[in-house]
């Protein structure tokens, strides 16, 4: 039986501190699983995703990563374990080309410089981005910053993925290229977990399926 990595044991949250927005949250993600949250705009799906990487605290209740409460935790210590795609890439681009932006943090944790650009050169190759190495980043598409932030998350090797409407701007050879990339790390067993609205994205998937509406989960099952 697969552990639990992240928890959330009856989670609140407001942003204003009067209209909840989450609700009783009750909820289990295990090492090495897929986990697809799905729901309307506007349920909760995103604000999931950051209380399960710790960028905001519940209110009440609590979300443990492997037994640690979030609030015990900075964004260093869960970003060692989980990597987090933002549904806006932008948001995680910050070097002016694409081979610093994938480089910088592995350089900075003191990998090798030599290990750290093929690590670079191999993803960039895998996302189709290669052409791209020597261009602005601001001058790339919504389709390509994805893919590069996509391939920033997994330079650092995380054993848990939290992806935020991964798909967006991606057509459909890119999309394969994602899904065949997600299945090797869940064979390889990195857990995942997808906010997204792409039901045909989904189903490629085996797992746990979330269905959220005005911050409660109405519905739970496996695919």
């Amino acid at each position: 039986m697969l552990l639990a990595f992240i928890e959330a044991h009856d989670v609140c949250f407001a942003y204003d501190k009067k209209t909840a927005v989450i609700t009783g949250l009750d909820m289990k993600m295990a090492a090495g699983s897929f986990t697809a949250i799905m729901g309307p705009n506007g349920s909760g799906k995103t604000t999931i995703g950051k209380l399960m990487m710790g960028i905001i605290r519940p209110d009440s209740g609590k979300i443990l990563i492997e037994g640690d409460d979030t609030r015990q935790l900075d964004l260093g210590q869960t970003g060692s374990k989980i990597g987090y795609l933002f549904q806006n890439p932008e948001f995680q681009i910050f070097s002016h080309n694409l081979y610093d932006e994938l480089t910088f943090i592995p350089r900075l944790k003191g990998a090798e410089e030599k290990s750290a650009a093929l690590q670079a050169d191999r993803l960039l190759r895998l996302l189709q981005l290669e052409d791209k190495k020597d261009v602005p980043t601001f001058s790339l598409s919504y389709g390509e910053k994805q893919r590069l932030a996509i391939a920033g998350i997994l330079m650092g090797r995380p054993r848990y993925l939290i992806l935020d409407e991964p798909t967006t701007g991606l057509d459909m050879v890119r999309k394969n290229i994602l899904i065949s990339i997600l299945m090797k790390l869940l064979d390889e067993g990195t857990g995942i977990t997808v906010i997204t609205h792409d039901h045909r994205f989904v189903s490629h998937f085996s797992g746990q399926l979330l269905q959220i509406k005005e911050g409660r989960i109405i519905e739970t099952g496996i695919k």
